[in-house]
């Protein structure tokens, strides 16, 4: 029978957050500086993953970005690969193939992303975090620091870090900014001045000032608060998940040391100092099990690490582990659930593959001129008006034409007789559809028109024809 970890009670350490105290305010986090193995590693990580997000704007691909997230003009480059508002079947197919593969990455490793590789927490953690202890101290000192009254010391600090906080908030607003417009709309607003691009200026203030909201004041409620990824936890993790866990098994029942007094009873390896608690920067005790605020950010790992070392206990009390390995002693990774996420990602690549080679990487719509319907001209045919718009999803520049498939019929173009599209352009176009009255049948007739490429048909384009019936 698996055995129960007796110090776990839902009906108390469930019922609220660690982040409000009993009255409703903000209980504010002060966590304690950590060190150890796994602090070290991510440290390392976030470096690299900080290099390749603020690099990001900057690798071009023959002159164009590598990745763009346009959502104002709706044209997004990802990988190198452009999407335009008429490929939204392949975007969704992209975020499907995301959602599914994180789905599945959790169900195997719990929430590693969070305290590996979020934004919010490479952000927090490895910058804001440091630049606070680096100026206000440890955990101790920054609470001893709020309490105390407005002083120069307290003063110097404050604004120190605050300016430093804006600095960061300001760089990372400009980031965001980069991977919306690209860099080179970016260079233009900051070296401009605000009057000539009021729109860039006001999004840079407004995500500069967000960054500094969150990472000076909101902090670990966006990750408890907004973030809906702890939430899916009680749908996505399973007893065989991989998540930061504490061993009651091993750990309970839990108890200080205390030196030469004789043990009543028989106590586990926890010696409850508390210190998986002063690191946490949720504020959570993770011996309660598996909770919505554990972001698996590790600092309970090395914290224990440390203490299990010092009183001479093997390491590995917290550590990475599912439920079952802790009942049972066996971890079983790939199972009926999993095998299932793995076909349904499978299946989904697979036919994203196929729609990015098959899709046309020249694209038309046409409709009628608004507000026309047909003129009678005084050789004796008809016409109709109609709009084209061309999307040139490649990165050359590409001549296209026009040709009516209908027996019978002609086109003339207006303005340029020979279209260019340029490289990732989109062109708007007028021309006329010509009948020969005599020979209109009906009305309103379905017709066909060829997009040529190089002379070569690549789509036909429906439309229709308005005319009045001939007398003959």
């Amino acid at each position: 029978m698996a055995k129960k970890n007796p110090h776990l009670n839902p009906e108390t350490f469930r019922d609220a957050l660690a982040t409000v105290r009993e009255d409703g305010k903000r209980n504010w986090v002060y966590p304690k500086k950590v060190t150890g193995i796994f602090y070290k590693y991510r440290t390392y990580l976030s470096w690299i993953l900080l290099a390749i997000l603020f690099a990001g704007p900057f690798i071009r691909i023959d002159g164009r970005p590598y990745m763009l997230f346009n959502i104002f003009e709706r044209k997004f480059i990802i990988f190198g690969a452009p999407f335009w508002p008429q490929d939204t079947h392949l975007l969704i197919f992209l975020l499907l193939i995301f959602f599914v593969f994180i789905i599945l990455f959790t169900v195997v490793f719990g929430r590693v992303w969070c305290g590996w590789a979020c934004p919010q927490t490479l952000f927090m953690e490895m910058v804001f975090r440091k630049i606070e202890y680096w100026i206000e101290g440890d955990a101790n000192q920054q609470r001893a620091l709020d309490e105390q009254p407005w002083n120069s010391e307290k003063i110097l600090k404050k604004g120190s870090k605050l300016l430093i906080f804006a600095t960061f908030s300001l760089l990372i607003g400009h980031l965001v900014m980069a991977y919306l417009i690209g860099i080179d709309q970016v260079k233009e607003i900051v070296t401009q001045p605000p009057t000539a691009n009021m729109a860039g200026f006001l999004g840079l203030v407004a995500f500069s000032g967000i960054f500094m909201f969150v990472f000076t004041w909101f902090r670990e409620q966006a990750c408890l608060v907004v973030c809906p990824y702890g939430r899916l936890q009680g749908v996505l993790l399973d007893n065989n998940s991989i998540n930061v866990m504490y061993d009651y098994v091993r750990g309970e029942p839990r108890g200080p040391i205390r030196k030469n007094q004789p043990e009543l009873s028989p106590k586990g390896d926890c010696i409850d100092c508390s210190l998986c608690v002063q690191v946490c920067p949720t504020g959570i005790d993770i011996r309660n099990g598996i909770q919505m605020e554990c972001v698996n950010c590790t600092a309970c790992i090395d914290a224990c690490d440390e203490v299990m070392v010092k009183v001479d206990r093997p390491k590995g009390l917290i550590r990475y582990a599912s439920e079952n390995s802790i009942q049972q002693g066996f971890q079983k990774l790939i199972t009926g659930r999993v095998k299932g996420y793995i076909v349904i990602l499978t299946l989904l690549i697979a036919g994203f593959i196929t729609l990015i080679v098959t899709r046309d990487v020249l694209e038309g719509t046409v409709t009628r001129f608004p507000g026309m319907t047909y003129q009678l001209r005084d050789d004796g045919m008809v016409s109709n008006l109609y709009q084209i718009t061309l999307i040139n999803k490649t990165f050359e520049p590409q001549k296209v034409s026009l040709e009516p498939l209908a027996e019978g019929m002609s086109l003339e173009l207006l303005g340029d007789q020979e279209w260019i599209l340029e490289p990732q352009a989109k062109f708007e176009g007028r021309f006329f559809l010509l009948r020969d009255q005599d020979k209109v049948a009906i009305s309103q007739e379905k017709v066909k028109i060829a997009l040529l490429h190089e002379d070569e048909e690549i789509d036909k384009i429906s439309t229709s024809f308005m005319a009045p019936m001939s007398n003959k």
